[in-house]
Parts: structure tokens; C-alpha cells; sequence
């Protein structure tokens, strides 16, 4: 008998069967147990918090945000979803929904750390001269300088210039310090000698004196605010947050460490995880809304979790409305979030900008989630370099990664610009993209986020075949399956068409047990053009811009089915 299926959504079990229906509680993500967060209705809070039908409920928090009032309850004895039931009963109620929990967002930690002082090599005089700026494929991919986990060159083969196009870039504009970029995440080391020049500072605030003194609402918010503890200090104890901030806006030519995207930028320091990289919903929204009140260019935010949350849909459409860009991870489950939604980078607004993952071979990385119409772009994500907390730099891998590139790549687009409508700007930043088999149907712009278009408005077609073109032709060896197939089958086998520019499969029949066995079409750089399961008949496969495929099929252990047979494919030369 199958197993249950459970699926993780950006580190938090689920269970699985969602769908892209806007759910608007999912008593099965995780959320903090017996709590709620609720919107009160204009004018109704002071009748809200006098009223007594809520027995055993106690008020946590309280928050004033520009989309309205908002309430923590907190019970004992009830469970999140019985109170939530029970508040939506109020008159004063606009909605309530758990409080959900959200998680820092990175695949693959680095097993040590890395001293500022480790001397690697640039590449260029143009590029910054920074020691370790020679390790970092996401700005300059040489095709040969990924670093592996540990901070030495991994010896694996990449794609020379499946990068975010920096150094192009950089002769237009390097960035500014009037463009102030919020990460929303576990906080900055604002210490940091290779970020501490490019942190936003607040002028108007007097450090340690315990006094708003700008009256903006927040005592002692001098590099930003700490949404998870209610202070002014959003130092980072976890490395997520000051990693994130590196590939942003770690300085450039300072003799240390690395250089970020940006060499002029202000970071702000939005914390609302905690140290061990989790969050609550209220905490979410609370950043968020201090970064709108700041009125930011960028927020950057490489976390995610919960069900979909009105609240915080509503948080990021009052950015919108001040015109602020929501840069998004498309989390880390490999899974796509046309059908499996992963919030916050689901979420259907303007300002919204889902990041996918990519490798320095150019193509999407493992663990990254996808979605031919939920996700954006790609950008680099897989053993990335960047600063963490204390002076010391690491390799981390994951959307988090993909995400502060992105933003910092926006961030060079405003320093040049100024501010555009959000939408402009996300479909600018789409249509700029470098195209690739390797993201086609797997992101909406079908390409890696590219710098020196984005900054030229140079727009890359979008080519295809020729429908009209296409020719069938039969396989050199037909491929077939046992009928039926044996458990823990994997075979595979690869066809070439010398001189061919696209192939497609003609799948005869396949029957496979549906999401367990598999009939897979790769490309020659080992891309995935399409991966079938269930029942099919006579189906066309999605095409690949290569003269060699290989077909491969597995099953697991369980139920076996028919098989699959492919006779013919379609070419054309």
C-alpha cells in the first residue's frame, strides 16, 4: 500500500493536494498553535477588545498598519483553527486566519566559515578587486569558478557568462545610496566591515537613547527594525539575513571579502526572524509595514511558509500602492507553484516578483520551485558566497540566493532611472531576461535575469520553431518498456539527429503510476523538457533546441502499469 504523501513547502510539512485556489486558511500549514491574527473593521477596535464572547483569549500584540488594525489573540485551551472559527462569528471582524509560521528560505549550508583575509583572484581589471570576488559565478560565470560548500573551487564544469551580467552593467551604474533596499529576514550584521558602509542609517534617530526621536513610531530604529522582538536592534544571529544583504550590497575595491551586486546601496535591516531563521505571520506583516512606512525602493524577501494569509496579500499591496517592489522566493521544494502555491512569492499583485534558482551551468537548480506562470525569472542561486555574521563569509545555496540577486540587479535599474510604475518594472525585467531552453515553462520569461539588458532595455526574442517545419522521423531504436514494467525500473536512453535545431517526442502510449513512475525527455545539456505520469496516447512532447535528447524511465517499488512505448520523433533541421 502507497505511503501517504506529504510535501514540504519552504521547509514547513504540508499536506499535500493544494491547489492554485486562493485558500484562504490552511489549518495545515504550520502556524503558532492557539493564535490568530485578526483584522478589525475601521473604527470597531475599542468595541473588539471590550468585547468578552472570545473565553480564555488573551490580546498578544496590537499593530496599527497602513492597510488597517490588527490583533494577536492568543488561547490556551482552543486550537488556532477553533478560534479563528469563533472570531469570524464577531460583527467586528473583517477577517482572522492563523498565525502562521514562515522559515528562511536556503537549501544547502556551508560546513565552515571563511575569515575575511582569504585571498582568491579577480578577473578582469575592470572587475573589483576584491579577494574573493573570483568565487562569484552570479556575477562573472567564467564557466570554471563555483566554489563548493566549503569555499574552494568545486572543478565542475559551468556556463562562461550564466551570470547576471555585473560587470556589463557596472559601466552604466554601480548603484546609489539614495536607493534603500529592505531585507525582510533574520537581520543584518550592520558590523560587518563589508556591509557596514552600505547600511541604511537613520539620521533622524539618536542611538540608545530609548526616544523616537523622529516620531516615526519606532524607539531606536537606527538601522532598521526588529519586528520579532519589538526593538530597534535587527542585529543578525542566524547568517540568512547578512548573506542575503552581501549579494546585494556588499562593498566593492575595500580590500575584503566580496563584492555585491550593487556597490552603492542603502541596506535596510527589516528582522522578523527570529535566530533560528522562523517567523510569525503578525511579525511578517509588522516588517513589511515599517518598510512601506520608510517608503523603500526594493523589499527582498527569501522566506516563506503558511497558507495564503489575507493579511499579509493586503501588507504587500499597501507597498504596491507606494509603488515598492516585492522581490520573492519561489522556495526550495522542486515542485511547481502553477499548482502547489508557495507564498509569499504566490501572491497575485503588481509588485510581486518571483525568483526561481539557477546553477552555474545554466540551468534551474534542483531544488527550486518553478511555475510557468506563478514564477518570473531565474537568477544565480546554487553555491552562492556571500557575508554572514562576525566577519566571515560562506556558501549557500537556495531561491534565498536567487532572490537578493534579483533585487540588487533592480536596484542598479532605479539607481539609473529612478522609481517606474511596479508592473513596468516587472515586465521590463522579463523581457530583458537571457532566454534558455533550461527555464522554458519553468519560469514566465523563459530566461536569467540580465543586468545590462535590464539597464538598456534590450529585449532578447523569444524564438521557436516553425510549426509548419516539423517532419517525422522514427527513432534509430524504438523505446519500450517491459508491458508491464518491473518495480524499480531506470533505463535510459539517448538519440542524436545530427544538424537537427529542434526535437520533439510523439509518445505513442504511456500508462505509469501517476506521480510515482516516469517517463522523462531531457535535453543535451541534461535540461528536463518534459516529465509525463498517468495515462496518455499519441501525445507531442514540448520541443528541445538541440540535436540530442535522451528519453529515460523509472518507477519505485509499488504498483506497476502498462509502460510506455516512443516510436518517432519530429525534427526540424
Amino acid at each position: 500500500m502507497k505511503k501517504m504523501s506529504m510535501v514540504t513547502v519552504l521547509g514547513l510539512s504540508v499536506l499535500s493536494g493544494v491547489t492554485f485556489a486562493k485558500v484562504h486558511t490552511s489549518m495545515e500549514a504550520d502556524h503558532v498553535f492557539g493564535e490568530a491574527l485578526v483584522k478589525v473593521k475601521n473604527g470597531q477596535l475599542s468595541s473588539f477588545l471590550a468585547n468578552k464572547n472570545i473565553q480564555g483569549a488573551v490580546v498578544t500584540k496590537q499593530m496599527q498598519l497602513i492597510s488597517g488594525s490588527y490583533v494577536v489573540l492568543k488561547s490556551a485551551s482552543k486550537s488556532a483553527s477553533s478560534l479563528v472559527a469563533e472570531l469570524k462569528s464577531l460583527s467586528e471582524v473583517e477577517y482572522a486566519e492563523p498565525n502562521f509560521i514562515y522559515k528562511a528560505i536556503n537549501n544547502v549550508p556551508t560546513v565552515e566559515s571563511m575569515l575575511a583575509g582569504r585571498v582568491t583572484e579577480s578577473f578582469s581589471a575592470s572587475a573589483p578587486q576584491d579577494p574573493m570576488y573570483g568565487k562569484l559565478w552570479g556575477l562573472n560565470n567564467t564557466g570554471s569558478n563555483e566554489p563548493d560548500r566549503n569555499g574552494n573551487y568545486s572543478g565542475t564544469a559551468g556556463v562562461r557568462g550564466a551570470d547576471v551580467a555585473a560587470e556589463e552593467a557596472w559601466k552604466l551604474t554601480t548603484g546609489s545610496k539614495k536607493v534603500v533596499i529592505a531585507v525582510i529576514d533574520t537581520g543584518i550584521d550592520y558590523n560587518h566591515p563589508d556591509l557596514k558602509n552600505n547600511m541604511w542609517v537613520n539620521v533622524n534617530e539618536i542611538p540608545g537613547n530609548g526616544i523616537d526621536d523622529d516620531g516615526n513610531g519606532y524607539i531606536d530604529d537606527v538601522y532598521g527594525w526588529n519586528a520579532a522582538l519589538n526593538n530597534g536592534n535587527p542585529m543578525d544571529g542566524n547568517d540568512h539575513g547578512t548573506h542575503c544583504a552581501g549579494t546585494i550590497g556588499a562593498e566593492h575595491n575595500n580590500g575584503i571579502g566580496v563584492a555585491g551586486v550593487m556597490n552603492e546601496v542603502s541596506l535596510m535591516a527589516v528582522k522578523f526572524l527570529t535566530d533560528s531563521g522562523s517567523g510569525s505571520l503578525a511579525d511578517a506583516v509588522e516588517a513589511i509595514d515599517y518598510a512601506t512606512k520608510m517608503n523603500v525602493d526594493i523589499m527582498s524577501n527569501s522566506w516563506g511558509g503558511g497558507g495564503f494569509s489575507q493579511a499579509l496579500e493586503d501588507s504587500i499591496k499597501a507597498a504596491r500602492d507606494r509603488g515598492i517592489l516585492f522581490v520573492a522566493a519561489a522556495g526550495n521544494e522542486g515542485s511547481n507553484n502553477d499548482t502547489r502555491p508557495s507564498y509569499p512569492a504566490n501572491y497575485q499583485v503588481e509588485n510581486v516578483i518571483s525568483v526561481a534558482s539557477h546553477t552555474h551551468a545554466d540551468a534551474l537548480s534542483s531544488f527550486s520551485c518553478f511555475g510557468n506562470r506563478t514564477v518570473h525569472v531565474a537568477a544565480p542561486g546554487s553555491n552562492v558566497l556571500s557575508t554572514t555574521p562576525k566577519n566571515s563569509y560562506k556558501v549557500f545555496s537556495g531561491t534565498s540566493m536567487a532572490t537578493p540577486h534579483a533585487s540588487g540587479v533592480l536596484g542598479l535599474l532605479i539607481a539609473q532611472e529612478g522609481r517606474l510604475p511596479v508592473a513596468e518594472v516587472r515586465e521590463r525585467l522579463m523581457a530583458t531576461s537571457t532566454p534558455s531552453s533550461a527555464y522554458r515553462r519553468k519560469v514566465a520569461a523563459g530566461g536569467r535575469v540580465n543586468a545590462y539588458n535590464l539597464l538598456t532595455d534590450t529585449r532578447i526574442p523569444r524564438q521557436g520553431p516553425d510549426e509548419n517545419a516539423w517532419r517525422t522521423e522514427p527513432l534509430s531504436e524504438v523505446f519500450e518498456t517491459l508491458h508491464p514494467y518491473k518495480d524499480n525500473t531506470k533505463f535510459s536512453k539517448t538519440y542524436t539527429f545530427p544538424g537537427a535545431k529542434y526535437v520533439k517526442l510523439v509518445i505513442e502510449r504511456y500508462e505509469t503510476e501517476a506521480n510515482y513512475d516516469f517517463v522523462i525527455f531531457k535535453d543535451a545539456k541534461g535540461n528536463v523538457v518534459e516529465k509525463l505520469s498517468g495515462n496518455g496516447a499519441n501525445y507531442e512532447t514540448d520541443y528541445a533546441d538541440t540535436d540530442s535528447i535522451t528519453i529515460e524511465f523509472t518507477s519505485d517499488s509499488s504498483q506497476t502499469k502498462w509502460g510506455a512505448v516512443i516510436r518517432d520523433v519530429k525534427v526540424i533541421y
